[in-house]
């Protein structure tokens, strides 16, 4: 068994020691140290020299971990600029506010939360007051990311500057009538207010991550100088168990983001109890943060702690505090006096000689009240210290208590997050704990009144002025008036309106050619923001790494492996290619902030993002709805789509569903195109509708979501026939007919419409020349291009009729006078093309590749799931002769002979 207590071998037993005696020397010191003054006196010792070592340029590894005290010593902290005592009132306004709106507001039983702002008031005050730049002054201002649970103490300030009214806070979670206020930070539900949605917990850090990024992008590649905005995330210390959270921890770190700073509000709680009961989260952020290469500012303790930090002459206090579990610090916030002298103070003579020295009310002062996130003061030199350091992010983990101000009902209680009301009783005790001048008077039948000193009072006059030094309101969206992008050049959308001749070209090329067209555009080439997870090789873009250069801050400091090749990789510092690596949720994030660029920065850029279909709606669905609650705009592109299309790679990989996922989002305009010309038109049209001359009636804030396919096919002409583009952008049109592609049925042949989407629409053909010569039935082909558009449409038209209006689906006047029964197939789940069912007139039936995906050929996954072309025809067959149109023995003949 290997001695515990022996040395054990390390890195530095391999290199060469010049000078053993001198190593022998030191290493002697630090044990005489230990033995003098014991291991703790060492070990402060060590981490001081590893400091000046750090500071001296010396490179050595750092130290994850410090001890549970600030960062930055009381006398260190820089003064206020500003009247302290004026913020402490209009906080306390706030406070008041915050409760009094949840409280009012659960008589609804709409909920609430009161205890999050409670503990983290000071973290937003500190900021408005001091530090986040509005958008009415020079440059975008900051982006802020509020912690969605914060929403309540948000509007309590936007009351008192006078931008939310009383009947507004009374609507809180109560929206229905137009006058309400959404519960969280959402931006399509409160425009002017929210920029960015955060209640959906892990969005938010990895959102503002890749914000602060994209800003550093649009500034390198020329667009817009945006170096003084800064991005600010407030998140809660629960929150950081969420994986996205601190997924993109090292990019931040690696691309030096200093223009980025995390506010970790560490209240010890989540929603049901302790964060980390048995540990302490503080310590471990820190040493995760410090480990990515982040910045850490810890503000843990008030300035009531500096007298006991004064007494601490032997460590006994320090070495106490990291060792007393989360759990455990709630307990004391709870606890009387002489309980915290002999469970804290009493495990160590030190600290039980200490206490002897400290009053009840002191001791009660630190553990009840006394936090660095409590106080503005602490808070401002943590935020001065973040935007002072250069070169990496900073964090900023700062404790307090959950519920703070509102009582001992609520301070640290496990069920505070669920508490949603105080009682009169309780609200006149917080009252005069806030110091707020409301008499018994205004609490009429037992409602608890909203509080505002006046809208020219001095709290109101300060903190209106201090906004208009900070360039206007916060939080604030706005949608600056940018001309609507110019169509680019019409040859870019016609290329493919001949089709492909003899040569087969897969669908995810064809929109890769399109896109290598568009960004060549001289008005709007350059605004294009392409978006890839490491899969660029995969569908055909490596061509674009020489001509628009893959971005990178630092360049390209080595020389590629490729180089002598036409396609080499190459990286910029202006490159225009986000190429994001092995993250699809890095990837949707870059999305989101380069297509709420028009807001963020009055900048309209155009995204697309290319991916594996599969890796898409399934595995950032959440995003994706993040996307379109922030009004983003944008291309959503979904290759190597499909259940059968995707040789070899197997179930994980087999996308048969994506579009149904992506029918639940209002936002999503989802299109399964066949050929490259429907791609064309549809992205015509997507940038006329978002970024160009959007109709009165339309909504610009959509983005499109298009599936693409890596199978290689013959792309045919566009049809000439009138309506061809609109049926594309509405979702349906008669690609042909029997006759017009040449097949000759008997003239009274039976007929039928066969419905195909996206790379379906290759077996209805062949299904439609099988159909004709082995069974005389006559079958139109349609191209289904967007299943979804065309339930929307009928939908509306329903609505429509309950209003008394007379209007008719599109899909029904499409195939109105359709001779015979429909019968749709798509290489996705029957319950895509199944959306239209209720509005064709009619006979329906539909196939698709329902179940789990499977590793084979594209012929023999689809023979398996029954989508191919001998499918579709025995199906066919089989609405005819129940129709009575062909022999019922035909559908059997047909099994039989396709080996079905």
């Amino acid at each position: 068994m290997t001695d515990p207590n022996a040395i054990q071998p390390s890195e530095l037993d391999q290199l060469p020691d010049r000078d053993p005696e001198e190593t022998a020397e030191w290493q002697a010191s630090l044990d005489a140290v230990a033995a003098a003054a014991g291991p703790h006196r060492a070990a402060y010792l060590m981490r001081r020299t590893l400091e000046r070592a750090e500071g001296a340029g010396v490179a050595l590894p750092k130290l994850l971990e410090t001890d549970y005290v600030n960062t930055i010593p009381t006398a260190a902290e820089p003064a206020v600029d500003g009247d302290e005592a004026m913020e402490q009132r209009i906080t306390a306004w706030n406070r008041w506010n915050a409760a009094a709106m949840v409280t009012r507001g659960s008589k609804y039983g709409v909920g609430g939360h009161i205890a999050t702002f409670a503990s983290a008031a000071w973290l937003y005050e500190t900021g408005f007051n001091h530090f986040f730049r509005g958008k009415e002054g020079d440059g975008s201002g900051d982006q802020l990311y509020i912690q969605g649970h914060a929403s309540p103490g948000i509007y309590a300030r936007a009351f008192l500057d006078g931008r939310i009214g009383e009947e507004q806070l009374d609507n809180f979670r109560r929206e229905a009538g137009g006058n309400g206020l959404p519960s969280y930070p959402h931006p399509r539900r409160l425009p002017w207010l929210w920029e960015f949605p955060t209640v959906s917990m892990g969005l938010g850090p990895i959102s503002a991550i890749y914000q602060a990024r994209f800003n550093r992008y649009l500034t390198s590649r020329g667009i817009k100088d945006v170096s003084d905005s800064h991005v600010w995330a407030f998140l809660g210390d629960g929150e950081m168990d969420e994986p996205e959270s601190t997924t993109a921890l090292t990019l931040a770190a690696r691309e030096r983001l200093d223009n980025l700073t995390f506010v970790v509000n560490c209240n010890l709680q989540r929603l049901d109890g302790p964060v980390r009961a048995n540990f302490k989260i503080v310590q471990e952020l820190e040493a995760q943060f410090r480990g990515a290469g982040w910045n850490v500012i810890k503000t843990l303790w008030g300035t009531a702690w500096d007298e006991l930090f004064q007494l601490d002459t032997t460590g006994a206090l320090v070495r106490r505090l990291r060792e007393v579990p989360d759990a455990q610090v709630q307990t004391y916030q709870t606890r009387d006096a002489a309980y915290i002298r002999e469970d804290f103070f009493g495990k160590d003579p030190a600290l039980a000689e200490m206490a002897k020295l400290l009053s009840d009310d002191k001791i009660l002062e630190c553990f009840h009240l006394s936090r660095g996130g409590h106080e503005s003061r602490k808070v401002y030199a943590a935020y001065k210290a973040a935007l002072s350091h250069k070169g990496a992010p900073t964090v900023i983990l700062a404790q307090t208590v959950k519920g703070h101000t509102l009582g001992e009902g609520f301070a640290s209680k496990n069920a505070n997050h669920q508490m949603k009301k105080l009682t009169v009783d309780e609200f006149k005790a917080m009252r005069d704990r806030l110091e707020l001048p409301i008499p018994d008077s205004r609490f009429a039948d037992g409602v608890v009144p909203y509080a505002h000193p006046g809208a020219d009072s001095p709290e109101v006059r300060y903190l209106q002025e201090r906004r208009a030094a900070l360039g206007g309101p916060a939080p604030a969206r706005r949608v600056h008036p940018v001309a609507p992008l110019p169509q680019p050049a019409e040859k870019a959308f016609t290329a493919f309106d001949k089709g492909s001749g003899s040569q087969n070209v897969a669908t995810t090329m064809a929109f890769v050619r399109l896109v290598k067209d568009l960004v060549r555009d001289k008005e709007t080439g350059r605004r294009w923001v392409p978006i890839v997870p490491d899969e660029a090789r995969t569908f055909g873009m490596e061509s674009l790494f020489p001509s628009l250069g893959i971005y990178s801050p630092m360049g390209q400091t080595y020389e590629p492996v490729d180089r002598d090749q036409l396609m080499y990789y190459k990286e910029a510092k202006n490159g225009q290619i986000l190429n994001e690596g092995i993250t699809e949720a890095g990837a949707m994030a870059e999305f989101i902030a380069a297509s709420t660029s028009y807001s963020t920065h009055g900048e309209t850029m155009i995204p697309f993002y290319i991916y594996y279909s599969m890796f898409g709606w399934q595995r950032t669905g959440d995003q994706m709805w993040q996307l379109g609650d922030q009004l983003g705009r944008g291309f959503l592109v979904g290759a190597t789509a499909g259940r059968t299309t995707l040789t070899g790679e197997g179930l994980q990989h087999a996308d048969g569903h994506s579009p149904v996922i992506a029918a639940t989002n209002p936002a999503a305009l989802t299109y399964d195109p066949a050929f490259a010309y429907e791609i064309a038109v549809i992205v015509k049209e997507g940038l006329r509708r978002m970024f160009g001359e959007a109709k009165p009636d339309e909504d610009q804030n959509v983005f499109y979501y298009l599936t693409v396919y890596n199978e290689p096919l013959p792309q045919p002409a566009k049809p000439q026939a009138a309506g061809v583009d609109e049926g594309i952008v509405k979702g349906l049109y008669r690609f042909n007919t029997a006759e017009s592609a040449g097949l000759s049925p008997a003239a009274n042949a039976p007929r039928i419409q066969l419905l195909g989407s996206g790379t379906a629409i290759h077996w209805a053909l062949k299904a439609q020349t099988l159909l004709a010569e082995e069974w005389g039935v006559s079958a139109d082909v349609w191209s289904a291009t967007s299943w979804t558009e065309l339930r929307r449409d009928a939908m509306e038209a329903d609505e429509a009729l309950l209003r008394g209006e007379d209007r008719v689906p599109f899909v029904r006047q499409a195939l109105q006078g359709a001779e015979g029964p429909v019968l749709a197939v798509s290489d996705y789940m029957r319950q895509v093309p199944d959306q239209i069912a209720q509005w064709v007139e009619q006979d329906y039936t539909s196939l698709g590749a329902d179940g789990f995906g499977l590793s084979d050929t594209r012929e023999a996954a689809r023979r398996h799931f029954g989508v191919d072309a001998e499918s579709i025809v025995v199906a066919a067959l089989a609405q005819l002769a129940r129709r009575g149109e062909v022999r019922a023995t035909a559908v059997k003949e047909a099994r039989e002979k396709y080996g079905l």
